[in-house]
């Protein structure tokens, strides 16, 4: 069930009236919310639910030990467990079989027999954002940062919630499970800001990022060799734009919805395409999961708290296990190490010289090439992540450097799309704000035709297939 389809639509409504018919009695309430999410969740393919409730059962065994035991080596053991079997699950059912064909081509040839059929498990959707999230949960209790043990039920509900099991936000346990106590409320501003998200998360999905998939980017990546230099890399640029308001609607959708229910999860998106470097786009881009990079593997690494060349280490193991997060590919690790690379020779250039100034002209001028200079970093290594193999990215890389003109198939509805995402991406914040504040002050019938319209509207000015979302492949 996508949220950008008419069925979850009316999934949705029927959700919100039973909650807020029951919200005043905690199980009840909490009880709507698990069989809606299993609902939800079991629209794709049931079973996952059956390996997220067991992985679930053993990090909670391991929460209680943890809380108990005085004993530092015991709780440390327990964390280990914890960390062990969660990943272990990721590890099996995603990179399993890239573990499996990087050993047969580096033992083969020593005459080292290997399994040579895959193992052909079939990756659960959600499930490294599950992983992730199910990780700093149990890591948060160890370190004494969360203040009270919960039922093995709501420690369920905490990771399956549906607004963002499938691809996220990841959500900490300060925004959701540590609110499950709260009699929720609703007033009309909040319900009409939640709307109004999903409004917007609809129109970013289906007017922008759904026509410039299908309509250049799809077509230029599966044939580059039958375009021209300039298509090609109008196509690299078309789908960075994709890729962010894909992303970014599903965000904007799940922010709505949590906020339908009486939560508030955080921001997960910031004009990225504004940063000024590598360090400022991270910040900007995935935030929940840049965050969770700096404070779960960063920081206990040692962060730029030791040497200069260990934090330069730090920065690549971060880097790269991040880009591998995406996908059971080493491409993704070396989109992911490529970008660390350049945010060491960041981090070193600034060591020599000092980080530039944020004022004055020069510094005015200084961030517009920066931020010409990291949009096009960022346009150019998404190549690897977008091309479906290396020999692939390889083939678009040298048809980039061709150097050949001519746009004559890119057509004027993906021009448009395009403006209209640039435009709107540099829109001032304030703008966005105000807009939402006039649809709160429409009247509540008047807010759900506007959003039925939103939904049917777009999708028909679309006129594209029902594509998935970017991030259910991670």
């Amino acid at each position: 069930m996508y949220f950008h389809s008419l069925q979850f639509l009316f999934f949705l409504t029927a959700t919100f009236a039973l909650y807020w018919a029951v919200h005043r009695h905690k199980w009840a309430r909490l009880g709507v919310l698990m069989g809606a999410s299993v609902l939800f969740y079991s629209m794709w393919t049931p079973w996952p639910i059956l390996l997220f409730a067991g992985a679930t059962a053993i990090n909670h065994l391991c929460i209680k030990g943890i809380r108990r035991f005085d004993s530092q080596g015991a709780r440390r053991a327990l964390l280990t467990l914890s960390i062990v079997s969660t990943l272990g699950v990721l590890c099996a059912f995603k990179y399993a079989d890239l573990f499996r064909e990087s050993a047969r081509a580096l033992l083969e040839p020593l005459g080292v027999a290997v399994r040579a059929e895959p193992f052909g498990l079939l990756l659960p959707v959600g499930l490294s954002f599950f992983t992730f999230q199910a990780l700093s949960y149990v890591i948060d209790h160890y370190r004494g940062e969360i203040p009270k043990e919960r039922t093995y039920f709501e420690h369920l509900l905490y990771l399956l919630f549906f607004p963002h099991l499938v691809a996220g936000p990841i959500v900490r346990a300060s925004h959701l499970i540590e609110r499950f106590d709260d009699v929720p409320s609703l007033t009309a501003e909040q319900g009409g800001q939640g709307l109004y998200r999903i409004a917007v998360g609809l129109a970013k999905k289906l007017v922008i990022a759904d026509v410039l998939g299908s309509g250049l980017v799809d077509p230029v990546f599966a044939t580059p060799e039958a375009y021209t230099s300039a298509e090609c890399f109008v196509a690299a640029v078309a789908y960075s734009f994709e890729l962010y308001f894909d992303f970014s609607a599903y965000s904007d959708i799940a922010i709505g919805t949590a906020a339908l229910f009486g939560f508030k999860f955080e921001e997960n998106f910031n004009r990225p395409y504004l940063a000024t470097n590598l360090f400022e786009f991270w910040s900007r881009w995935h935030i929940s999961l840049s965050t969770w990079l700096r404070d779960y593997l960063y920081r206990p690494l040692g962060g730029n708290r030791v040497s200069k060349p260990r934090a330069l280490f730090n920065l690549m193991v971060v880097m790269g296990l991040g880009g591998l997060w995406h996908g059971a590919d080493w491409r993704f690790a070396i989109w992911g190490l490529a970008h660390g690379a350049m945010e060491c020779g960041i981090r070193v250039w600034w060591w020599v010289t000092g980080k530039p100034p944020k004022e004055g002209k020069v510094a005015m001028v200084r961030a517009g090439f920066g931020m010409l200079a990291t949009f096009l970093v960022v346009v150019l290594t998404r190549v690897v992540f977008r091309s479906p193999t290396l020999e692939h990215a390889g083939e678009m890389y040298l048809r980039l450097m061709e150097g050949s003109m001519g746009l004559a198939n890119v057509s004027t509805l993906v021009w448009v799309i395009l403006a209209v995402a640039a435009v709107s991406h540099v829109t001032p914040l304030r703008l966005f704000h105000q807009a939402g504040e006039l649809f709160v002050r429409m009247p509540v019938p008047v807010r759900a035709v506007v959003l039925v319209a939103v939904g049917l509207g777009v999708r028909h000015l679309a006129s594209v297939e029902t594509r998935p979302y970017v991030y259910f492949q991670f």
